[in-house]
């Protein structure tokens, strides 16, 4: 029974497989690859505070801990999780005492954009004194997360999910070293590589879980079919609120407006899938019908709103398809953002002009009064006038140029609204020459 208890636990699989220098990192070739940005900065032989930006497990810890034994300084980390002030001014102490022994500071701070703008003010004096050399991680964007002057004293290294291709690497090297009884049928390892959506961490957990499953269930070789049923094989990674959620509703609303239905459909299912709110989704894609697509396709309004309608009263997953559909119409209707663009052009003057006055023949005269003064006066009631238009009629302020800011295209029915207001203007300028 003893021994029970003196029995070390195993290592989880990602200590385990920590790499011990920059050659065993797998992926981020376009930092540490040879004549890379961070393999210069290690060979140079001077550290520089710097903050690595990217989604989870792609190796920011472990690029920090390798810079700290690259350089042989100490290793302090926070997590901007579960520490404040007092934590701050506590790495402080150990910093200086590490100096005073003729040992240099590394500062991890994991999460940095969990910081405040007061914490992180708060390490402003020790990084510019240089008791610490700085190095943050986050999954944030850190131009909108981090102070302007923490940002400014830092280098910004962006990291990458890995590829299909480095995660098989990860599954060959935990194989090799670890988990050496573990034997995964190609359909298999495919399944946790798609499954890890470029997550090393998230690889080693599911490999983790494969093999206790494996063990309990006495199994040999694990195909697809086995982890499917011995696995809770979770939606991919996807970023509710931050830059990975924005881009691919950027992604989304790029690919409707560049007519492309099925990178429509890809992005559309890649958020639906991560579990983005389909509300939010059927309000983007209302949007992209009147901004896109505007009076070019008027059924396209319909529609969105249409499937926002439907996904509201169906909800998901049997609502998802009013959205597949309304994406789908939107990439292949024809695009005019001609409305768009003249109402953006109308807000940007009405900003810098002065109040232009309401001519009077267009003012309103409910009383006898105003009829005195003119108002309403000559004004042309169009309806009156040969095809319903009074031609060289003006609806503008006095002195004010037509300013031409719709411009329809000349695709869908943009293209009859250009023919018609052509028509107009023609009469307008027979009835000035009469």
């Amino acid at each position: 029974m003893a021994d029970l208890f003196q029995a070390a636990p195993a290592a989880p699989l990602a200590e385990a497989l920590r790499p011990a220098s920059l050659d065993e990192v797998i992926g981020q070739s376009h930092l540490i690859g040879p004549g890379r940005p961070l393999r210069l900065a290690f060979e140079s032989g001077k550290p520089h505070s710097m903050i690595l930006w990217g989604p989870p497990g792609v190796g920011k810890t472990t690029l920090a801990r390798l810079t700290a034994s690259a350089f042989g300084y100490e290793f302090i980390a926070l997590s901007a999780v579960f520490s404040g002030v007092k934590e701050i001014r506590a790495s402080m102490e150990q910093a200086e005492h590490n100096l005073a022994l003729g040992r240099k500071t590394i500062l991890f701070v994991d999460e940095i954009h969990r910081f405040n703008k007061s914490q992180q003010d708060g390490l402003l004096p020790f990084v510019e004194s240089g008791l610490v050399t700085f190095v943050g991680a986050t999954t944030e964007n850190p131009s909108f997360e981090v102070n302007s002057a923490l940002l400014s004293r830092a280098q910004v290294y962006v990291l990458q999910g890995l590829t299909d291709e480095e995660l098989k690497q990860l599954v060959a090297r935990a194989q090799a070293k670890v988990l050496t009884h573990l034997r995964l049928d190609d359909a298999a390892a495919d399944t946790l590589v798609g499954y890890a959506d470029g997550d090393a961490r998230r690889l080693l957990n599911l490999l983790e879980q494969t093999d206790t499953a494996a063990r309990a269930s006495k199994t040999d070789v694990v195909d697809a079919d086995f982890l499917q049923k011995a696995l809770t094989l979770n939606a991919r990674r996807f970023d509710k609120g931050g830059d990975n959620f924005y881009d691919q509703i950027s992604a989304l609303h790029k690919s409707v407006r560049g007519s492309n239905p099925d990178a429509s459909l890809y992005w559309l299912s890649r958020m639906l899938d991560g579990g983005a709110d389909a509300k939010y989704l059927a309000r983007r894609i209302v949007r992209m019908a009147w901004e896109d697509i505007g009076l070019a396709d008027p059924r396209a309004m319909q529609i969105a709103n249409d499937a926002a309608a439907t996904f509201e009263r169906l909800g998901s997953p049997e609502g998802d398809l009013a959205l597949a559909q309304a994406v789908i119409y939107l990439a292949v209707a024809p695009k005019s953002n001609a409305g768009y663009m003249a109402y953006n052009e109308a807000k940007a003057f009405i900003k810098k002009d002065k109040s232009r006055e309401v001519p009077v023949h267009l003012r309103n005269a409910p009383t006898r009064l105003m009829k005195e003064l003119g108002h309403g006066k000559a004004y042309r009631y169009a309806h009156d006038e040969p095809e319903a238009y009074a031609a060289g009629e003006s609806y503008l302020p006095e002195g004010m140029p037509e300013p031409g800011w719709y411009r329809p295209v000349p695709r869908g029915l943009e293209a009859k609204i250009a023919d018609k207001l052509a028509h107009l203007r023609q009469l307008d300028e027979d009835a000035r020459r009469d």
